[in-house]
């Protein structure tokens, strides 16, 4: 079994390798320069984890699989998407990507994890305290999931018809347009001092270095790695309220490998 996953603040990397981890499978970031036609091709099954935008699949993770889609036939799936409170078919959704093709879908969870849209005062980030609430009980759930796996039995949330409505109607009927717009729409104050660390983190490779600063080039995924991880908090996508708070993510509360 391999795990891949893309994770743009650290939570859904955290499920991937706690996940691999207690199954012993390789795991990888779709962001890492590998075979990845190899490393699925040579699988019998791939456990897929990703963070849900708007009940949809990050735009960099639906190109990625779009590009790979010949090596998902006749695999074996799991499932996982990481949200902050409900997606309705989170998980189900990733199956659309693979439509026409044969898989068999093993398992299908979703993982409610911290808050790291960190200019939205409705939800503020997070203290280290309420954060490992949210780890201990993903932790749980892992576990349990992990039972169910060994014992043969199927679990597919999401994949029910209310389910389905909901994630349209309450949030990807709205997102769909909300995503397209947030393409364009990194903004950059005056407090940048060009350091160039956007530059460098950013999956998507939409920001550059020009005379005047920072340009965008359309192609933001909304991941807001860039909003979190800006030193002087000068970056802001699709909602442009101050960042008084970055979420740090998990492995920089934890540990200095992020």
């Amino acid at each position: 079994m391999v795990t891949i996953y893309f994770s743009g603040t650290g939570n859904s990397r955290y499920i991937a390798e706690r996940f691999s981890e207690k199954t012993k499978a390789a795991c990888f970031s779709i962001e890492e320069v590998i075979d990845f036609g190899e490393v699925l091709t040579t699988t019998n099954t791939v456990a897929v984890c990703y963070p849900i935008y708007g009940s949809c699949v990050p735009r960099i993770l639906r190109d990625f699989i779009i590009a790979h889609q010949s090596c998902f036939e006749g695999k074996k799936l799991i499932i996982f998407c990481t949200q902050l409170m409900f997606s309705g078919d989170g998980a189900r959704i990733f199956t659309d990507l693979l439509d026409g093709v044969a898989v068999e879908i093993l398992y299908a969870e979703h993982f409610n994890m911290p808050n790291n849209i960190c200019n939205l005062p409705i939800f503020p980030v997070q203290d280290n305290k309420k954060i490992n609430r949210y780890l201990s009980k993903a932790e749980a759930k892992l576990e349990r999931v992990g039972r169910d796996l060994s014992s043969g039995i199927v679990k597919k949330r999401g994949f029910n018809v209310l389910s389905q409505y909901s994630g349209y109607l309450l949030q990807r009927r709205s997102f769909v347009r909300l995503e397209k717009k947030a393409e364009k729409d990194v903004k950059i104050s005056a407090a940048c001092t060009v350091c160039g660390k956007c530059i460098k983190i950013c999956p998507m490779q939409n920001l550059k270095q020009v005379d005047s600063g920072i340009l965008q080039n359309g192609q933001c995924t909304l991941c807001y790695r860039c909003v979190n991880q800006c030193p002087q908090q000068a970056i802001t996508v699709l909602l442009h309220a101050p960042v008084k708070k970055q979420y740090p993510g998990i492995h920089q509360l934890y540990s200095d490998d992020f």
